[in-house]
């Protein structure tokens, strides 16, 4: 399986790439058939916990600003500046809740002038959203927030598609750097934490890969498949 914290809309490029057929995307959020680009099963979150977790984390980080990403569309803030193109071009609204009216796969939160940056941000979210979320974050040097439906995380998903093919964790190898991927990390019982990922990844995993430009990943795989040099 790819488990990616991507939403579908970002998936077209790794079609070209990866031959997997199914991947689990935004967090754990969705199975999607990544050829046909087909949802085939959601764990979203409901619009009154969207709402909620837009209330608190305002309350608690004021410079705070909000998008909301959808099965294939994305809308956000008008003070919510992406870092990258997002594919679609939309100016957005004033306050994100006045357009929050169905399930979402995601939120994001950022801080668009970095006054926090993602760890700090993170540790005031998983107080304030504790019941309501799961929060987490894919890069340390950025000020974003991911935040999924409560108990929605990669390793859940994970978890619960590897059973259904009957794939235990024993069976399990899983690669990560960043918190999305602690939970996914824990949960498998051959996973690696990349060595420049972020610094707390070795406490989930039971094993450090060399660093992503040293070919970490590719030296394990290697070992474990017990190919030659």
């Amino acid at each position: 399986f790819y488990v990616t914290g991507r939403p579908p809309r970002w998936m077209p490029e790794i079609a070209k790439v990866f031959p997997f057929g199914h991947g689990i995307c935004a967090n754990g959020a969705l199975l999607y058939d990544i050829h046909n680009e087909r949802v085939l099963e959601e764990w979203a979150m409901p619009v009154e916990n969207q709402i909620e977790t837009v209330n608190r984390l305002r309350r608690s980080i004021p410079e705070i600003s909000f998008a909301v990403e959808w099965h294939n569309y994305f809308l956000r803030e008008k003070k919510y500046v992406p870092r990258w193109d997002v594919g679609q071009d939309n100016v957005g609204v004033d306050d994100i809740t006045e357009i929050i009216d169905s399930p979402a796969i995601k939120i994001m939160a950022r801080c668009s002038n970095q006054e926090l940056n993602s760890d700090q941000m993170l540790r005031i979210a998983q107080r304030e959203l504790a019941g309501v979320a799961t929060v987490t974050h894919s890069n340390p040097h950025d000020s974003l927030l991911e935040i999924s439906a409560n108990g929605i995380s990669k390793g859940e998903t994970l978890s619960k598609i590897a059973a259904r093919y009957g794939i235990s964790a024993d069976e399990t190898v899983a690669f990560g750097d960043n918190p999305n991927d602690f939970s996914m990390l824990a949960w498998a019982s051959r996973s690696w934490a990349m060595a420049d990922g972020h610094p707390d990844a070795v406490k989930h995993a039971k094993f450090v890969a060399e660093p992503h430009e040293e070919d970490g990943v590719a030296k394990e795989i290697e070992q474990l498949l017990e190919l030659p040099e």
